[in-house]
């Protein structure tokens, strides 16, 4: 596969992780990548440094697949990087059209993730059951009003980089839920560095990590795995369900006034309680979209897949 093919991927992937939507680990996994993916992080090891110390650097460089790994970074850092300003925009001057465009995307996913279990089981159902709960409390759960430090920063970049690599979980979604999304992007927009440097160095600990633990339960457990995952997609839609009712509010360090708790409601309800315009054919018009949009990135990596075999 070429540099450039192996880029672009890159950049669907660091697109995929700015939105908490399709999960760069999906696109890697719908476009053919996603093994090869794991076996290069996993080859970051002690072997690697036998390696290095013993042959040099371009044996520790093929060892690792570097070529693959840097051309798929270059690409992830590029969408990361473009996108950070026009998101953090759009969420301050549209958020119900931006948040639509999420719940589209995750209902995308969601159905992409199904469609990938094998062998359905009465075992398999339990655990779609117990993902969609267990997504669903954790959605429940009031956010910290605190202003995070950079041990915050460190921690969210080791979970959040987490799901950035499991088919189906958005890691921009694990720092909604975390409460940082916005957070990180601003300190992405702003290049704070000092925080950059902590969510980065939690990202490098947390992949290292976490990938060897993926790639063991895919080989001996992917069904449950997909299903479980799969389950935690449908149950946090009920966390990007664009019309919301703020119960409260809490202040930042910066005097600003942020929602702490919120309910969500129907866009009736919405219009009726805020007097504002709820959007609602522009709203499910960026849904559809955004369903729309998975299935052809499903449908150009099956092709992908078919033409390199």
């Amino acid at each position: 596969m070429s540099w450039l093919a192996i880029y672009v991927r890159g950049l669907a992937m660091g697109a995929a992780d700015v939105v908490p939507g399709v999960s760069g680990g999906t696109v890697a996994f719908i476009t053919g990548i996603y093994q090869t993916l794991l076996d290069a992080i996993g080859a970051i090891n002690l072997q690697a440094i036998n390696v290095l110390r013993k042959q040099g650097v371009v044996a520790a460089w093929s060892h690792i697949n570097g070529n693959f790994l840097l051309a798929l970074l270059l690409g992830i850092l590029t969408s990361i990087l473009s996108l950070a300003r026009v998101i953090s925009y759009l969420l301050a001057s549209h958020p119900l059209l931006v948040w639509s465009f999420f719940f589209g995307l995750i209902l995308a996913s969601s159905v992409h993730m199904l469609r990938q279990i094998k062998r359905w089981r009465i075992s398999l159902w339990f655990i779609l059951l117990f993902g969609v709960a267990l997504a669903v409390l954790v959605t429940e759960l009031k956010p910290s009003p605190l202003d995070p430090s950079l041990w915050v920063f460190f921690m969210s970049g080791a979970i959040a980089i987490c799901a950035m690599i499991l088919p189906g979980i958005s890691g921009s979604f694990i720092l909604v839920l975390l409460g940082m999304y916005q957070t990180v992007l601003l300190a992405v927009k702003g290049l704070q560095l000092p925080a950059l440097v902590c969510f980065a160095a939690g990202c490098a600990v947390g992949l290292l990590s976490f990938s060897r633990l993926l790639s063991w339960l895919f080989q001996r457990y992917q069904d449950a795995t997909l299903a479980l995952l799969t389950g935690f997609l449908i149950g946090s839609l009920n966390l990007v369900w664009p019309w919301k009712q703020t119960l409260s509010y809490y202040q930042s360090s910066q005097g600003e006034a942020r929602p702490l708790e919120q309910a969500n409601v129907l866009p009736v309800t919405f219009a009726r309680l805020t007097e504002q315009d709820p959007q609602l054919i522009f709203c499910l018009g960026l849904a559809v979209a955004a369903v729309l949009l998975v299935f052809l990135l499903e449908i150009f990596g099956q092709k992908t897949i078919a033409t390199t075999k």
